[in-house]
């Protein structure tokens, strides 16, 4: 499995989608965070709030940019039957995939840490931050991606059109972020309100940006990842039937 991940790694960042992953999350999170309106400078304090509430956003596109080939291109070609003959699990190859674009998004996240130290040091008296927060928040934005990322290999499965996998996913990704809780703020819901936040990645995410490393968020997560990962590898073993 080590060299498919390899393999899925050399191609994301041997490709242009992967520098451009990069790219532009570092360029949207720089500008909200020191650039646009309302930014660290013009709030005079320091915190890195801004960024935790703008890059959930931004991977809710960059994720399913980069998964949306994963296998909706290797069905295109053809090559996706030549996979399935090798000695390799369908589940060893959706990890490997997984594996490979979660490990993209690392690399986007680590320039980010510049953020951080740029700030503790402007802080007055220095790194007088809420750095459990941030630890937390990092930790949270990890795991919102991941499951972006299982979400987009699943959407990246059921087709061959790359933009029809990165609509699905965006809309998956879409449901799972904020979708269960606007369904939970209508009054008719009533004491469905909290069960329905609970399945929402939103609520889960917020508890971890406070710097509470709370064990069920971290299991929401992981059962979600599962989940769509398992349903890939449904969908990818469907093709033999």
């Amino acid at each position: 499995m080590g060299a498919l991940i390899r393999k899925e790694v050399q191609v994301f960042l041997g490709s242009l989608i992967g520098h451009l992953v990069i790219g532009v999350f570092l360029l949207i999170t720089g500008l909200f965070l020191w650039v646009f309106p309302g930014n660290i400078l013009d709030l005079g304090y320091a915190d890195l709030g801004p960024l935790f509430q703008v890059a959930p956003w931004v991977f809710l596109f960059l994720v399913p940019a980069v998964t949306m080939r994963s296998f909706s291109e290797e069905r295109r070609t053809g090559t996706m039957e030549l996979l399935l003959t090798k000695p390799v699990s369908e589940l060893r190859l959706v990890l490997s995939k997984y594996l490979a674009a979660v490990l993209l998004v690392v690399l986007a996240l680590l320039p980010t840490l510049l953020y951080w130290y740029s700030i503790g040091r402007l802080a007055v008296p220095a790194w007088s931050l809420d750095n459990g927060a941030i630890r937390g928040s990092y930790i949270g934005l990890f795991f919102l991606a991941s499951t972006f990322t299982a979400v987009g290999l699943f959407a990246s499965a059921l087709t061959e059109n790359q933009i029809v996998a990165f609509l699905v996913a965006v809309f998956l990704c879409f449901i799972l972020y904020v979708g269960f809780d606007m369904l939970a703020d209508f009054s008719s819901i009533g004491a469905l309100e909290g069960t329905l936040k609970g399945m929402g990645i939103e609520q889960h995410y917020a508890s971890m940006s406070r710097g509470v490393i709370d064990l069920r968020d971290v299991l929401y997560f992981l059962g979600v990842d599962a989940i769509f990962i398992m349903a890939t590898r449904t969908v990818l073993q469907s093709r033999t039937w």
